[in-house]
This record gives structure tokens, sequence and C-alpha cells, in this order.
């Protein structure tokens, strides 16, 4: 079973799912990020400025029970992420999937359809959608607010599972896709990040979402 999750500098967790399955899809920092941040000791982080999609572009709307998130998506840098992320939104993929990972000063990771049966924690972090995608690096900066696909750390191996940057993490470029760019609900993503979380960054509690795609801009 391979599994996404994204690491802290020290590689702690590296291979490990929520449940410590082994062989995960990966996001590894290897920059500044000690181990696990407290929330009081993410360092400080600045709104970032995104330009704004052009009226009747697609972009995604990520629901939860903090709020929504949207995100633009950037098809000139990668897109075969784009196209992928449309479709599996539009088939309902992502629907009451969860937010399996998020690790504050770092990132929130969701995607993964295991997500779904709260009776199968042990797999989380180790599905897809049965396929897997060529690696799009681009010039896209891992900066708060950037979407991106994980992967295990070996080529060509993201799918389904994405996780919103919530801190700036350049250490992050062109090990991993990235094809999105938030819009709004930035805040979410802080509110989300901040929950309680076990020792494998699960969240204790269930932040289901729902994924659609709509025009910009959103009413």
């Amino acid at each position: 079973m391979k599994v996404l999750t994204l690491l802290p500098l020290v590689a702690v967790l590296a291979g490990c799912s929520a449940a410590g399955a082994s062989n995960s899809e990966t996001v590894v920092s290897d920059g500044t990020l000690k181990d696990h941040y407290s929330t009081a000791d993410a360092p400080p982080v600045e709104a970032p400025k995104f330009e704004a999609p052009k009226a009747g572009d697609d972009v995604a709307v990520v629901t939860t029970k903090f709020g929504n998130i949207v995100f633009k998506f950037r098809p000139d840098l990668a897109p075969k992420h784009v196209e992928n992320f449309k479709t599996l939104a539009n088939k309902g993929f992502y629907d009451k999937t969860i937010f399996h990972r998020i690790i504050p000063g770092f990132m929130i990771q969701g995607g993964d359809p295991n997500t779904k049966d709260p009776a199968k924690v042990a797999t989380y972090g180790g599905g897809g959608p049965g396929y897997t995608l060529k690696d799009e690096f681009n010039g896209l900066d891992h900066k708060r607010g950037v979407v991106s696909m994980a992967n295990t750390g070996s080529p060509n191996s993201g799918g389904s599972q994405f996780f919103i940057v919530t801190n700036d993490h350049p250490d992050l470029n062109h090990k991993y896709s990235a094809f999105g760019e938030v819009l709004s609900g930035l805040d979410v993503a802080d509110k989300i990040v901040a929950q309680e979380r076990n020792e494998n960054d699960l969240p204790k509690e269930r932040i289901e979402v729902t994924v659609k795609i709509a025009k910009w801009p959103v009413k």
C-alpha cells in the first residue's frame, strides 16, 4: 500500500500513514520545520496575494464544517493535475473524504478515498484513484495558500491526495506538483490545521469535505 503524507524536517513520519502504514505518499519538508509545531510556535504568516481568475474560469470549492476554501487552478503550470482534480471532483470522488493529516506551520492534507470509512483508519493515506500522474514540477513556489499534489517520494506517484500549504515552504519546490492557489478560506485552513490531532497527525475529530467545481466569481 502506498500512502501519501507530508513530513517535517527530520522525516520522523516518513513512509507512515495516519495509522502507521508503510510506503505512503509523502510530502517531506527538509526546510525549517523542527518536528511538529504547536500552534503557538508556528511562524508568523501573511495573506498571500494571488491574481484573481478571469470571470467564468473554473475554481474548486472545498466545503468543510469550518467553512469553504476556494482555490483557482494553474493549468498553465500543471495541466494534467488540474484536469485530473476537476475530473475527480465532478465525479464526487472527494465527497465525504477527510483532511487526514494536519501539521501546524506546514500544511493540511486530504483527498484519500479510504478516509470515507471511519472503520479503515489503518489504511488512511494509502488510497488513490487507481492510477498515478506524471510529475509536473514547475515554478510555482510552495508558499502559503498553494495547493499541490502529494506523492510517495517516487517519481510520478501522485494520484488524488492533495495538500494546502499553510506556511511558506520553498523546500518543497520541484518535489511536488503545485497546481492551485487559494483565493478565499485560508482562515478555514488555519482552523483545520489547529485542531487536536494524534501522534500521526490525524485529527481527533473527522473533518469531512465536499469538493465542487464552480465558475468564478463564486456566488
